[in-house]
């Protein structure tokens, strides 16, 4: 089971990705801000994240308020953790643009490895929960 969900949790992410980086990259081509930009892009793979990762990845049908709720939280704190990594590697390499495609994606290795663990250990674990 570890193995079908790690497998459907990186197709899931590879496509999160996707959607954060075009975001992203859409964003600082319109001059916003590189963490604005960092944060819409992470928020709009987020929303596909929840919904992708909960029906199909972990098999979760249902969800209720509790189960949603420590989406986003987990989520919100994976979003500090991104933004705050993507800007300090920018901080220490540079502004150059390749530095910006670097720091992209060590920020989003983070919070992936991260999102996995408290998904599956938190967030969509197996046993049933009263309200969902």
């Amino acid at each position: 089971m570890l193995t079908r969900q790690l497998q459907r949790f990186l197709i899931v992410g590879f496509t999160t990705v996707a959607i954060d980086f075009v975001v992203y990259q859409l964003l600082l081509l319109l001059d916003t801000p590189t963490a604005p930009a960092k944060g819409i892009g992470f928020i709009a793979g987020t929303i596909f994240a929840y919904f992708a990762n909960k029906l199909w990845t972990f098999s979760r049908a249902k969800g209720g308020k509790t189960v949603f709720t420590m989406f986003v939280g987990l989520y919100l704190t994976t979003l500090i953790i991104n933004v705050g990594v993507n800007s300090g590697v920018i901080a220490v390499l540079g502004e150059d643009g390749i530095f910006f495609s670097l720091a992209f994606l060590i920020a989003t290795g983070t919070s992936a490895t991260l999102n996995f663990v408290g998904m599956r250990m938190i967030v969509f674990k197996s046993e049933q929960r009263a309200d969902s």
